[in-house]
């Protein structure tokens, strides 16, 4: 092992010391200081560089107070001709949309999507679909149909039978009655009970 090399040992009281030979070894402030961007420049290069930098930072101030100014100035044109930021966004979304519209991607995916309606609209499949489609709503109506003239029907036979007429004669017998009863001054309504008529039935006739 080389003696003149660091003592790595933790345990030794040398620990951390440089070798002698690298203890007096001069540095060269400039070169410390000097970074990799800066290396092969003469000192005119540097300083025409950091001239240049400081002039374009500048410029970079000045250009930055021209648009806050600008922007300023835009605000109040904005203002006066009642243009407010919701109608600006409403503005640029339609002219966004507008953009995509008419842009090449927007019509070639318009017309895929045509050409894929047109197979499936044209296709057995989609056919015999709406067919089928077609004959469930048509006997569903027919249904619907039948079962209206069913209940007409019975209805009807209802009305025609002799105890819905027995009904009705009775119940026009009791409103002669209760108009004749008014008629004469007595608010009071007729018993049924006793009178000349049948009574009436215990149970409704449906």
């Amino acid at each position: 092992m080389d003696t003149t090399g660091q003592d790595i040992n933790l345990n030794s009281p040398n620990k951390g010391q440089l070798p002698d030979f690298m203890i007096d070894v001069p540095v060269d402030p400039g070169v410390a200081a000097r970074t990799p961007a800066m290396e092969g420049l003469t000192e005119a290069e540097e300083e025409e560089l950091r001239t240049e930098l400081a002039k374009v930072e500048e410029e970079i101030v000045t250009l930055r107070q021209v648009l806050a100014a600008k922007e300023r100035h835009c605000g109040e044109l904005k203002r006066r001709l009642g243009l407010s930021a919701l109608g600006e966004l409403k503005q640029n979304l339609s002219k966004s949309w507008h953009d995509v519209q008419v842009s090449t991607a927007y019509v070639k995916t318009s017309e895929k999507l045509g050409e894929w309606n047109d197979k499936v609209t044209q296709s057995d499949l989609y056919k015999k679909t709406q067919e089928t489609l077609s004959q469930a709503g048509q006997k569903t109506s027919a249904a619907l149909s039948t079962m209206g003239s069913a209940i007409s029907k019975k209805l009807g036979d209802m009305r025609n039978s002799a105890t819905f007429k027995s009904f009705e004669d009775r119940m026009g017998t009791i409103k002669s009655k209760v108009v004749g009863g008014r008629e004469n001054g007595s608010d009071s309504l007729p018993s049924p009970v006793g009178s000349a008529d049948q009574p009436l039935p215990d149970h409704a006739p449906f």
